[in-house]
């Protein structure tokens, strides 16, 4: 569902959508694309920061893994 809103942007900006808009949509359908393009970026970095804060229990938790997954595979005695 879209609504219709009414922002001001500097004349300067406008230039700059009017150049970068190669794609021949609407100057609304272009500030949308970059607006998602600017969350997604947003959720991804605060995703990635959240693995960083985790990697050392993230990389304890793999090494066991592995661990279990190399015993699994280890022919049994005879």
């Amino acid at each position: 569902m879209k609504k219709m809103v009414s922002i001001s942007i500097s004349t300067n900006i406008l230039k700059e959508v009017d150049r970068t808009n190669t794609s021949g949509c609407s100057r609304s359908a272009f500030i949308e694309k970059v607006l998602w393009a600017h969350f997604r970026s947003e959720i991804g970095t605060a995703d990635m920061l959240l693995v960083n804060a985790n990697a050392e229990q993230m990389n304890r938790e793999m090494e066991d893994v592995l661990r279990y997954r190399a015993d699994v595979n280890e022919p049994l005695p005879e």
